[in-house]
């Protein structure tokens, strides 16, 4: 004896019809709202079917071990690349590489738990990343950066990409985001873990961040950072802050991450649409307004 017993075959056949055509619906409602695919979720049968001459391939870079001062965590990069990543794929027509979480973050190495690899090292991690996947049909791919250091390591390795064929474009936060920091922000200077960036995170992931530690510490100079006070013309930080993180709010935030996911669109359909050129061509290796 069953569950369905007294239930009239035709009525229970023209239930589970019902049922299998629903989960189909919100099956295909899914697949139709997000756009991108995840390299990592697929079999290599199925990345051999993505992994085409067509395909853009985009590879999330931020730091998971670099510090952004008392009130934010040393993965804040990495949550940031993370969080464009799930934008990007619900609105572009990529692959999504998995997250780099290493790269030259040279100014930092004084607070512990920061970590920065060699320059040399950081442009050949990308180029044998993008040299790997290319030898399966892409040669357009995007670096959706979240470093301001990491172009140092980011516009050599498009150079060396070039000289394959290959096209390797790269979010620069400098001109992604600059015109919309200018209107929003209230500090005196700054550039790391300030107003700009907590503002960013309060709208991103407000539990990451702990506005009772943020803090004010600018104090111009050049990279690096120094946690203690020198002559030497460097940037004094005891906090690691640089700019004044107690100005920052959501809506500040909102209006800066929202114009970075723009550019970061923009930026990948204009490469989709570039032309690859032969061995030894340039164009298109580095973004306009790269630094």
């Amino acid at each position: 004896m069953t569950k369905f017993q007294g239930i009239p075959r035709l009525l229970l056949c023209a239930s589970l019809v019902v049922l299998v055509m629903f989960a189909t619906a919100q099956a295909g409602g899914r697949q139709a709202s997000q756009k991108g695919v995840l390299l990592e979720q697929l079999a290599w049968p199925q990345a051999e079917k993505v992994l085409t001459p067509d395909t853009v391939v985009v590879i999330p870079l931020g730091a998971q071990s670099k510090e952004h001062g008392p009130h934010l965590p040393l993965a804040n990069d990495w949550n940031i690349a993370e969080y464009l990543k799930q934008r990007v794929l619900q609105s572009a027509d990529v692959v999504i590489a998995p997250t780099v979480n290493y790269s030259y973050y040279p100014a930092f190495v004084e607070y512990p738990g920061s970590t920065s690899l060699r320059l040399e090292t950081a442009r050949d991690l990308i180029v044998d990343i993008c040299r790997g996947l290319a030898h399966f049909g892409p040669h357009r791919f995007y670096v959706l950066n979240t470093g301001i250091s990491t172009v140092r390591a980011l516009r050599p390795a498009a150079e060396i990409l070039a000289q394959d064929g290959i096209l390797l474009h790269y979010t620069d936060l400098m001109v992604a985001t600059g015109e919309v920091e200018k209107q929003v922000s209230q500090q005196e200077g700054g550039t790391h873990a300030d107003e700009i960036e907590t503002s960013m995170m309060l709208y991103i992931a407000p539990k990451t961040v702990d506005m009772s530690k943020a803090v004010k510490d600018y104090h111009p100079g050049r990279s690096p950072f120094s946690r203690t006070p020198t002559d030497g013309g460097v940037i004094y930080s005891a906090s690691g802050v640089y700019g004044d993180a107690t100005l920052a709010t959501r809506a500040k935030g909102q209006r800066v991450v929202e114009a970075m996911v723009t550019a970061v669109l923009s930026d990948i359909e204009a490469l989709r649409k570039a032309p690859v050129g032969a061995a030894g061509a340039t164009d298109g290796g580095v973004p306009k307004g790269s630094p």
